[in-house]
């Protein structure tokens, strides 16, 4: 295959508009075209970032023979449906975080995909970037010392986005922002974790609205993650070691990094190249992997992917919550869980005033299904999560909620629920959106460093900036 790719894109909500806009600035790709249900959007679109065709339906596009590569921009609960019928048409895709939303759906089209022989990979962005490679490079240089302990927070008031809300389109934090803290961990301290603990607060409709998740590996590392869609947080990630520690600004779009000695001292620092919007390097590493006929992404393996879907597969069965569409085999999710133990340590929910993830239950049965709308709102700020509010084009769902079980009512429980009946909704307020640098020339198709290469020698720490200044 040579020249440039001709790429698609399902859907047409904002994350697919900073995509498009990236494909116009990176230059092994063409911008081919785009499909939504609505074929009058489509077209908008298409004429807005400049498609050469627009399609009313999925399969029209996939029947173009022209297309190469496809994006999926569609809400969570619709990645395995629109992923496996791009593989089952022989298109390479790459899909918009969180992959899927279990680990089993993960698995399937993974193995779809090897059998036709194509290219899939999760657009989870922080894994392609160059910054990653250089965190990588100064935590081996081992400048902190050995790594203790690592802290992840990611918080955005994006409460009032209807898709975040809806249990039919796999709404909550943990599929939308928690996923980013995953990620860090398991970019940072790797994958042999022995127990998680994790705890959530609910939305009215059920989904989980902040997250606290609690890693143990088997070494003795621990990772605290905290993420939240109801408060604005630092989106810090902080990396302890027994000589010092490291502090990355904006676990979701690596801003720069700040190392420091065990005198509270800061003693090197390292900001992040100029982006185009940090889309343009996932682009760029699919092209280089369709080239190449391989099948996955160095960047993103198949089997990084699994492993965090296997965590957030854990912490949604402590939280509790089943989706609405998942029901066809919740005998056997049941079954599975009682085999399994709780958490232990938990702590009382006394104490916090929250419920905890053995307070929420299965959803109920609703008869029949009706449309439902995607957010049309954004969420504020530059990062990838902040343009996904947009995202369209969902299969028709009832609106049904995951319910909190009445029977037995603890005070805790009966005080939360109390608590979340008066609770007032989120003024669904304008956010000014502010778009990420572009950079003026084509970034090069460099090959980005393997994330499982650590560096063999160590980084220097001499002051490379004076300037605390990191871009926003």
């Amino acid at each position: 295959m040579f020249g440039k790719l001709n790429m698609a894109i399902l859907g047409c909500g904002n994350i697919a508009s900073l995509m498009a806009e990236t494909m116009r600035k990176v230059s092994s790709v063409k911008s081919y075209a785009v499909a939504s249900r609505d074929l009058d959007k489509a077209k908008a679109f298409a004429k807005q970032h400049g498609f050469k065709k627009a399609y009313g339906s999925y399969e029209e596009l996939l029947r173009d023979k022209k297309v190469d590569l496809v994006y999926i921009a569609t809400p969570h609960s619709e990645h395995y449906a629109n992923a496996k019928l791009c593989i089952e048409y022989g298109k390479h895709v790459l899909c918009e975080k969180s992959f899927m939303v279990s680990e089993k759906q993960a698995q399937e089209i993974f193995a779809l995909a090897d059998e036709k022989n194509v290219l899939v990979t999760e657009a989870m962005w922080t894994r392609y970037m160059p910054m990653y490679a250089k965190i990588r490079e100064v935590l081996s240089s081992r400048v902190i010392g050995d790594p203790v302990m690592l802290t992840a927070n990611l918080a955005y008031n994006i409460r009032w986005v209807k898709r975040m809300m809806d249990p039919n389109l796999a709404g909550g934090a943990l599929l939308d922002v928690g996923v980013y803290t995953l990620h860090f961990a398991s970019m940072m301290f790797g994958n042999d974790v022995l127990k998680i603990n994790a705890n959530c607060t609910y939305t009215e409709t059920g989904v989980d609205e902040q997250d606290s998740i609690a890693l143990t590996y088997r070494d003795g590392r621990m990772a605290v993650l905290n993420a939240s869609m109801i408060g604005v947080g630092d989106r810090q990630g902080v990396i302890q070691g027994t000589k010092g520690y490291m502090v990355i600004e904006n676990i979701n779009n690596f801003e720069s990094v700040a190392v420091y000695d065990n005198a509270y001292n800061r003693i090197g620092f390292y900001k992040r190249p100029k982006q185009k919007t940090g889309y343009e390097y996932e682009i760029q590493a699919c092209v280089r992997a369709i080239k190449a006929g391989w099948l996955e992404c160095p960047e993103m393996p198949h089997e990084e992917t699994l492993t965090v879907m296997r965590m957030m597969d854990e912490v949604r069965r402590q939280f509790g919550i089943i989706y609405p569409f998942e029901r066809s085999g919740k005998e056997e999710t049941e079954s599975r869980q009682a085999d399994t133990p709780q958490a232990e340590n938990r702590e009382d929910d006394s104490l916090h005033g929250a419920v905890s993830g053995d307070a929420v239950r299965e959803q109920k049965e609703e008869p029949g299904r009706e449309g439902t709308d995607a957010a049309a709102a954004e969420y504020a700020g530059t990062e990838k999560e902040a343009q996904t509010a947009g995202e369209e084009d969902v299969q028709p769902a009832e609106k049904s909620a995951v319910s909190i079980e009445e029977e037995p009512v603890t005070p805790v429980i009966q005080a939360t629920q109390e608590a979340i009946a008066a609770a007032e909704a989120v003024p669904a307020a304008e956010v000014e959106k502010t778009m990420a640098a572009v950079a003026a020339e084509e970034v090069p198709a460099e090959e980005i460093a393997n994330t499982a290469t650590s560096a063999a020698e160590a980084v220097p720490i001499e002051e490379t900036q004076e300037s605390q200044e990191t871009e926003r």
